[in-house]
């Protein structure tokens, strides 16, 4: 077995682990920006194996350049995304939101209420 054989590349932007719908991104970023070790990793995303973790791991280490890059690019694509949804949150959001602040508003009035009493 090779080991590209342990993904599947939809995209150049879009690599997956065989088998699963998890990019190699999340199991990369886990490793390298939260030093999470392979055990950790497979623990977390419990649709992919230790194994499929290591080839990923491996993956990386034998691309480095292109894989940083690649990661480099989901991250700025993610804050963006992140910018746009804070720019523009969906109505939904802005309803809960409306509704956590009245809820904490009526439990500040009833606390209030019972320290005069």
């Amino acid at each position: 077995m090779q080991l590209e054989d342990y993904f599947d590349f939809l995209a150049p932007d879009d690599i997956r682990i065989k088998g699963t719908r998890i990019g190699i991104e999340h199991i990369l970023y886990q490793y390298i920006h939260r030093a999470q070790t392979p055990e950790a990793i497979a623990e977390r995303y419990r649709t992919v194996t230790l194994e499929q973790v290591y080839a990923t791991i491996l993956y990386y280490l034998h691309n480095q350049v292109s894989v940083s890059a690649y990661i480099a690019d989901w991250l700025a694509w993610s804050h963006q995304m992140r910018e746009q949804q804070r720019k523009n949150p969906p109505p939904f959001l802005e309803k809960i939101r409306q509704f956590k602040a009245e809820k904490e508003a009526a439990y500040q009035n009833h606390t209030k209420t019972i320290e005069a009493s």
